[in-house]
């Protein structure tokens, strides 16, 4: 019986070690990417590639996913509120709901799919085909030319991205509380600018910034250190995707009850 406790000690012993490693490995692997970030020479050319990766590519499922989610959000907000007799705070609804919370969360996890899979992929391949210890043969520091600028484009991208995906949003509450559910159009935007100020767009801000840095993080992470062969680049680029969507949601969690 003590045998059998002592393996049960020792199993969830190891297992927390190796979590609490991995974690300390991920942390150095950032400290190490911010410390390039400050350094010079820095790679323009690079970042501004890794922005149009991020944000041209991903445009057009932002706006698709913005308009729908603003359009099924007038739809359930306004049977809510109809039961309060408040049909006329649909805009401010929708509005604080996509700024602070959806919009933010929901853009995020879409770049993750479409450009932190790609990226993981990516940076994967150029692992198991030695690109990258060729760049350090040739002694170019592989995190200056390829983290650094995809944390720094995530950055950049992912407020802009989260901008849209609530302007398209509100407008899709519009069309759908305004132009099929009866609500009064002198009351849906100047509701809103009574509602929604400053704190509540910089709250979607901080929440959008620290998304980018989180999912550039991962997904650069994962493919860094990827596995050999065509099943390591699946399961870093599976394992990039299921983490940063997990980390996203349990950190808009922790982030906003700072903030709030």
């Amino acid at each position: 019986m003590l045998n059998r406790i002592e393996e049960f000690l020792r199993f969830i012993g190891s297992g927390a070690i190796s979590v609490l490693r991995r974690m300390g490995h991920m942390f150095i692997f950032l400290m190490n990417s911010f410390y390039y970030i400050f350094t010079p020479p820095f790679k323009f050319r690079q970042l501004l590639k890794q922005i149009r990766f991020f944000g041209n590519k991903s445009l057009i499922i932002i706006i698709l996913t913005g308009t729908f989610t603003g359009m099924a959000l007038a739809l359930q907000l306004f049977n809510t509120l109809m039961k309060f007799g408040a049909e006329a705070l649909l805009g401010p609804a929708i509005a604080l709901t996509l700024i602070r919370e959806l919009g933010p969360v929901l853009s995020a996890l879409m770049v993750t799919g479409r450009a932190g899979s790609a990226l993981t992929a990516e940076i994967g391949m150029m692992r198991i085909s030695e690109q990258i210890d060729a760049l350090t043969v040739m002694a170019l520091n592989p995190f200056r030319y390829l983290i650094v600028p995809n944390i720094i484009a995530a950055i950049v991208v992912f407020p802009l991205l989260t901008a849209i995906f609530n302007l398209v949003g509100i407008y899709g509450g519009y069309v759908v509380g305004v132009k099929l559910l009866g609500v009064s159009e002198a009351v849906y935007f100047p509701q809103m600018e009574a509602f929604v100020d400053m704190e509540d767009i910089m709250i979607g801000f901080y929440k959008s910034v620290s998304f980018g840095i989180l999912v550039s993080w991962i997904c650069c992470y994962k493919g860094y250190y990827t596995g050999y062969g065509a099943a390591g680049v699946s399961r870093s680029t599976t394992e990039a995707v299921v983490m940063s969507s997990v980390m996203i949601l349990i950190w808009n969690y922790f982030l906003g009850s700072i903030l709030l």
